[in-house]
């Protein structure tokens, strides 16, 4: 009880989005647990609910009494009374009963007031208004008091005797936003009896109407029949219609081809239209006689042959009629359709009359003093044992009604109540409704406070024990959005000075080591950075905030003197600053040390390469690998060591080293902090922006790029070759407690890990588009799955997260109608395909969209769910509909508990400018969504 009101407070005055129910919620499952343990139906709920929230106001009544007799809240709000008045065996009797929520039947009636005059009488009541003693037995209920709060209970389910299992009434009943209680009051039991002796009186006048109506529109005594007024008009078009002398068939006859018995004719269409004559000039050496026949036969011509001749009429017409005939027939005919057309409107006229009548009966003041308004409405969609529960709620305050479907709630509409609710419409409709007395409007107005006379709203509404535990409550919450805040902005912080850190320190390490070489390890940080070297991993500990302006600073300085050094000429003009050494122009002599010992083995290649140039390469056979010199990472190796030529020629190799792996640092940073749009990432292209962007230590950083500085392939060229054997001496000299080879694997392994997703997104997203939904899907479920995980370490550890949901919506729902559309075939191995898609593709990645509670995916699961139970209403064929009764509870289980899945498909092999390019023709195709 108490976490019931905590909860309801919350609801009432949390600042919160959103309210945690778990704790009265374990709490009513221990209450209610059954023995049979099965899901119980939610009448069985609210009855339970409402029973045990009654003994708990009871107990805590009965504590507070003070020798008054104790009020129970809840059976003032939810409770009445109704007089049962009855015979039973020839003996009358009169009960007075209590009820909570009253039961009424939906089947066989079209609106609320006909099932509550059904619920009202019960058996013979005949008796009841004569004086003789009769042994009939039946019963009549008269509300004698009626709560605040009227709830009225559907049954919308029977037990199908045939089938062997309870199934859902789809039947239209209305009912009216405004009920008037009057005729079910017993105080006005006389009233109302007078009232409905005269409404029996004028339906048994309206049957007998209808009946009579009914014999003028279906006139006839053949198994099809016409409005006679219809039939009439039908006459008169035939006998006024031109007469003809012959029959149809001589007609028709007179026109075939000429030569031959009838029957002959009959046979010979098909016959000369499979086999035409042959011309005259091409039928060789003839007799004169056949020839002469051939030219006395008609040729047959389909297209013309085929059409009435022009004096036949387009309908049937009498042979013979006279003037007089016809028009002593026309004036029959006139006068007995205008009858008809008359007797029919005053019937209508009458039926109408009695129906407005039968409406009007309880419209006068005195039996519109008990009005109770329409304030909330529970709807169920599905069938019998399994569907899906929301709510309309009318809000008195914004006057308008609230629609409450899980963790959404949103404005809606009389009009989408009625949809929804009346029942007839797919097979959603509403197995509750609400009714609150109009003349208490304590029930939905506002509050006042006595003192001041101002509006009470929200947590000033509570008593003074609630309020309390509402304010804790939102005081501890402020507290939490302002922690969330500041770590928010201390992460952003953090974020921007780490990459400050990281560019200074670069620049730092590397003019050092420029003017004074040394091996490049993790000691090499900038000697006035003391707090570098007392934490070597500082890039993952927040900078200091007195030195973020001088990172920043030397950032600034190390990004404006990599980008001035940079001339203005082409890669290959940056290659061929210098002399070029004799074996890029021509073989190599015999006095060059590196073929020197030249080998049969040994070829020469020309390589042209993307963005930097076209080149003569020589290497050992095998040791020159086509696809690594491709890559965006050799590329921006080549460019920089061409961008350092001159320095090379001065300074030497060592120095040359610095200078490029400085500048290729500096154009890696400008990539990590470039805003691009989805379709050029980086990330794919260098493995260094992807460490940049996800704040790598700085040694993990730094081996990377000696590793890319020392690959083998850089051998094509004196210059290159000269640094890439510095790259590998720097690498030679690291120490293995320098840097932790396991971290260096970890993040080596995340960045595989992206790049896997990137194949499973790009894969997905390319089948999409070729409408390959069913081999899509795996592929989108998958990238999805581990996108999330990459994203929940970092931001820029995986993809956009919307992208990827939008598209695994589409492709379950595009699988969806192409399953809903087999099913509807009716064809069974379309059926069987159908059905199979949905249990084996669809069905299992529901608790995917479930588990997350995004409003988009909650919503493509409503469409999916609407769309098979809109087949619950229609007709079909025993087997259809058992395969549907067995399918419906697998798409209606609401648990978000994942089962088992489908194994990851087989990935496709990517080289990474292979990979690069398609990413792009993929993103520019879906067009970022």
């Amino acid at each position: 009880m108490r976490e019931l009101r905590n909860l309801f407070s919350l609801m009432v005055g949390s600042k919160r989005k959103y309210v945690d129910p778990s704790r009265a919620v374990e709490i009513l499952k221990d209450a209610f647990k059954s023995s049979e343990s099965q899901q119980q139906d939610v009448s069985e709920f609210t009855h339970k609910l409402l029973d045990w929230l009654e003994d708990a106001f009871q107990m805590k009544a009965e504590e507070d009494r003070e020798g008054e007799k104790p009020k129970n809240p809840m059976v003032e709000l939810f409770y009445g009374r109704f007089l049962a008045v009855g015979v039973l065996e020839g003996k009358k009797f009169e009960n007075t009963e209590m009820f909570g929520q009253y039961p009424l039947q939906v089947n066989g009636f079209k609106d609320l007031h006909e099932c509550l005059e059904a619920a009202m009488i019960e058996g013979e009541i005949e008796s009841l208004h004569s004086a003789e003693n009769s042994a009939r037995s039946g019963q009549e209920h008269w509300f004698t008091e009626l709560p605040p709060v009227l709830t009225f209970e559907l049954s919308r389910f029977e037990f199908n005797q045939a089938l062997g299992r309870p199934e859902k009434i789809h039947n239209k009943l209305e009912f009216p936003s405004m009920l008037y209680m009057d005729r079910y009051m017993d105080r006005n039991r006389e009233v109302t009896r007078i009232k409905r002796e005269e409404i029996r009186r004028v339906k048994e006048h309206l049957t007998l109407l209808q009946q009579r109506l009914e014999r003028y529109l279906s006139y006839g005594s053949g198994p099809k029949r016409f409005p006679l007024a219809d039939v009439l008009q039908y006459a008169m078009e035939f006998a006024s219609s031109k007469p003809v002398c012959t029959s149809p068939v001589e007609d028709i006859d007179s026109s075939a081809p000429p030569g031959g018995t009838k029957g002959q004719q009959l046979s010979l269409p098909s016959t000369a239209e499979q086999d035409p004559l042959p011309p005259l000039e091409s039928a060789g050496p003839a007799s004169a006689s056949t020839a002469a026949q051939q030219q006395r036969v008609a040729i047959h011509k389909p297209f013309t042959q085929s059409r009435l001749p022009p004096d036949l009429p387009m309908h049937p017409a009498p042979r013979h009629i006279t003037d007089e005939e016809l028009r002593v027939l026309e004036v029959c005919l006139h006068r007995w359709r205008s009858e008809v057309e008359n007797d029919t409107r005053d019937l209508q006229g009458s039926i109408n009359r009695i129906h407005r009548t039968i409406e009007l009966m309880y419209s006068d003041k005195s039996m519109m003093q008990v009005p109770y308004r329409l304030h909330a409405v529970l709807v169920h969609e599905g069938q019998a044992n399994a569907g899906h529960y929301w709510a309309y709620i009318y809000d008195p305050h914004q006057r308008c009604w609230m629609k409450y479907n899980d963790i959404s709630v949103t404005k809606s509409s009389w009009e989408e109540l009625v949809r929804d609710s009346f029942g007839g419409y797919r097979n959603a409709s509403a197995y509750c409704l609400m009714y609150i007395n109009d003349k208490k409007p304590f029930l939905i107005e506002e509050e006042f406070d006595k003192e001041t006379g101002q509006i009470l709203s929200g947590i000033d509404k509570l008593p003074p024990d609630l309020k309390q535990y509402v304010r804790e409550d939102n005081e501890l919450f402020d507290k939490e959005v302002e922690e969330w805040d500041s770590l928010q902005v201390r992460k952003a912080q953090q974020e921007k000075l780490v990459l400050a850190a990281a560019a200074a320190a670069a620049a730092s390490s590397i003019s050092t080591s420029s003017s004074s070489p040394q091996p490049m390890s993790v000691e090499s940080s900038p000697p006035d950075n003391t707090v570098a070297q007392q934490e070597p991993e500082y890039m993952e500990q927040p900078s200091p905030t007195n030195d973020s302006k001088h990172l920043q600073e030397d950032t600034e300085r190390a990004i404006s003197r990599a980008a001035a050094e940079q001339e203005e000429r082409s890669p290959e003009a940056l290659l061929t600053a210098s002399p070029p050494p004799p074996e890029v122009q021509a073989a190599p002599p015999p006095s060059d040390p590196v073929t020197e010992d030249e080998s049969p083995g040994q070829r020469t290649v020309e390589v042209a390469i993307p963005n930097v140039g076209t080149f003569v390469i020589e290497s050992e056979e095998g040791g020159y690998d086509d696809e690594a010199m491709m890559t965006p990472n050799m590329q921006g190796v080549i460019m920089a060591i061409g961008k350092s030529s001159s320095v090379y020629e001065k300074n030497g190799p060592e120095t040359a080293f610095f200078k490029a792996i400085k500048l290729e640092y500096a154009r890696l940073l400008r990539f990590a902090q470039e805003d691009t749009p989805p379709e050029k990432d980086y990330r794919l292209q260098h493995i260094v922006v992807y460490f940049i962007q996800n704040q790598a230590p700085k040694k993990i950083l730094e081996r990377t790029l000696l590793t890319q500085f020392a690959d083998r392939n850089l051998a094509f060229d004196e210059r290159c070759k000269s640094i890439m054997n510095v790259a590998r001496a720097k690498l030679d000299l690291i120490k293995p407690e320098e840097v932790n080879m396991d971290e260096y694997e970890m993040w080596h392994q995340a960045y595989r890990n992206f790049r896997d997703t990137t194949i499973f997104m790009m894969t997905g997203l390319d089948l999409f588009q070729k409408t390959n939904y069913m081999e899509a899907l795996m592929f989108l479920i998958y990238s999805y799955q581990y996108n999330k995980e990459l994203l929940s370490k970092g931001r820029y550890r995986g993809h956009d997260e919307e992208l990827l949901g939008h598209y695994r919506r589409q492709c379950l729902l595009k699988l969806n109608e192409q399953a809903a559309a087999m099913f509807e075939s009716g064809e069974e191995p379309e059926v069987s395909t159908g059905l199979g898609l949905m249990n084996e593709l669809v069905v299992p990645c529901i608790p995917l969209l479930l588990v997350h509670d995004t409003e988009r995916d909650l919503l493509a699961v409503e469409d999916m769910r609407n769309r098979w139970c809109s087949y619950l209403g229609q007709e079909m064929e025993p087997n259809l509909q058992e395969k549907l009764t067995d399918f419906l509870p697998k798409l209606l289980d609401c648990s978000a508990e994942i089962k088992s899945f489908h194994d990851p498909p087989k990935l496709p092999s990517y080289s990474t400018l292979e990979l690069s390019e398609r990413f792009v023709r993929v993103m520019a195709a879906v067009g970022g969504r």
